[in-house]
């Protein structure tokens, strides 16, 4: 039962005092659940970064579930999301009960400015953390620099490119890499 408190706690207070979303939590998970906790491994985050983009629901709230579920199954996993998606909820639901113009107050106007800042900072900052931790190979750090030169391209020359095109032509791309590089089969015959 302690660590379902613990679960719930923990994440209530990512959930609590980091804005800007997932990405932003990133760092704060990071922190708190693969250094000073342990509860996961930075390999498994990295994976349920990747996996949580490729599925419904924010990237926070997938890690907290999956945090939640290796730590206390199915109990563990229900005490994390909801501690991750309470506050937030609370914090809407009262602005939106009492404030009705809330965002045109100049001081919490300002407030949020300052705050945008402070999570483009968060999300640069768990990226370099991701890359530094990355696989040295150069194969995922190939991947990696195409995919952040595709980006751009398609940024800067407003390129009419679906997202949903762009995981399924990346999702083919990373099987048959498996398939040809880094699947059991391979390992094996490399070995003998």
């Amino acid at each position: 039962m302690n660590i379902i408190i613990n679960l719930f706690l923990t994440f209530a207070k990512i959930g609590l005092f980091t804005f800007g979303g997932g990405y932003a939590m990133i760092a704060m998970i990071e922190n708190i659940c693969v250094e000073r906790k342990q509860w996961i491994t930075h390999d498994e985050l990295l994976n349920i970064t990747v996996i949580a983009e490729s599925t419904p629901g924010p990237i926070a709230i997938n890690c907290a579930t999956y945090t939640g579920y290796k730590k206390a199954k199915f109990i563990g996993a229900v005490a994390a999301t909801l501690g991750i998606v309470m506050p937030s909820f609370l914090v809407i639901y009262l602005i939106s009960m009492f404030l009705n113009n809330f965002l045109e107050i100049t001081v919490i106007a300002n407030a949020f400015k300052g705050i945008k800042i402070a999570v483009g900072i968060l999300i640069l900052d768990a990226a370099v953390t991701m890359v530094k931790k990355m696989n040295k190979k150069t194969l995922p750090r190939m991947i990696m620099i195409c995919s952040c030169v595709l980006m751009l391209c398609v940024n800067i020359f407003a390129w009419n490119f679906s997202s949903i095109s762009l995981m399924i032509v990346a999702g083919i791309a990373s099987l048959l890499i498996f398939v040809c590089f880094d699947s059991p089969k391979q390992k094996d015959c490399q070995n003998k």
